[in-house]
């Protein structure tokens, strides 16, 4: 038998949060054309190599101009999912590879989740095994009973599996696209289009 799931934790960019205001604004603010900057970015998804290269093809540095985002910036079945969840009980996290000002905004939305963390403030980041011991000792529950939420798979889900957590992959955002038509989406526990579906699917 399946355990029931008591916690589950969700990773934030393109999981949570449309992380499209980011990127967007560092085009813009560079004066890079938005559909090179999003040809570029894609490429390096494709090849696997880390995103945050990106800064150094264009030859820019990253600064404070970024004022963050709000509660608008949140996929639209992101809060329904949360307070569904957190109606019957069970225990919701939020962390990913951020920073800690991510972390900071994410607990000034006051969303109805028990635990908000970043790998800045934890001081590990996915898709470390140690980053998902720290989840399931958040979680306060076992390995089987806490899920984590993702749109990669690298990243994400596969790891959450490697700790004998659910992973749940959400095929959206650049990632989930691409990584959505690997052999290796079929590792995942489950997969999902929409966070509409998640209720449903751990009951």
């Amino acid at each position: 038998m399946d355990a029931v799931i008591r916690a589950v934790f969700f990773d934030v960019g393109e999981t949570i949060v449309d992380e499209t205001v980011l990127w967007t604004h560092w085009a813009d603010h560079f004066g890079i054309p938005r559909f090179t900057f999003f040809a570029v970015f894609g490429a390096l998804i494709e090849r696997g190599e880390d995103h945050q290269q990106i800064f150094d093809i264009f030859d820019v540095q990253r600064d404070e101009s970024w004022d963050g985002f709000g509660e608008e910036h949140l996929y639209p079945d992101a809060l329904p999912c949360l307070r569904t969840l957190r109606g019957r009980g069970l225990r919701l996290g939020l962390v990913g590879n951020t920073s800690k000002q991510i972390e900071d905004i994410l607990r000034s939305l006051d969303l109805p989740v028990d635990v908000v963390g970043s790998s800045a403030s934890w001081g590990v980041e996915k898709p470390s095994p140690a980053f998902f011991e720290r989840v399931i000792a958040e979680g306060g529950f076992a390995a089987s009973e806490t899920a984590y939420v993702g749109d990669r798979l690298d990243n994400d889900v596969l790891p959450a599996v490697a700790a004998g957590m659910v992973g749940v992959f959400i095929r959206r955002g650049p990632w989930g696209f691409v990584h959505a038509a690997r052999p290796e989406a079929a590792r995942a526990t489950h997969r999902i289009d929409s966070l509409a579906e998640l209720d449903a699917l751990l009951s």
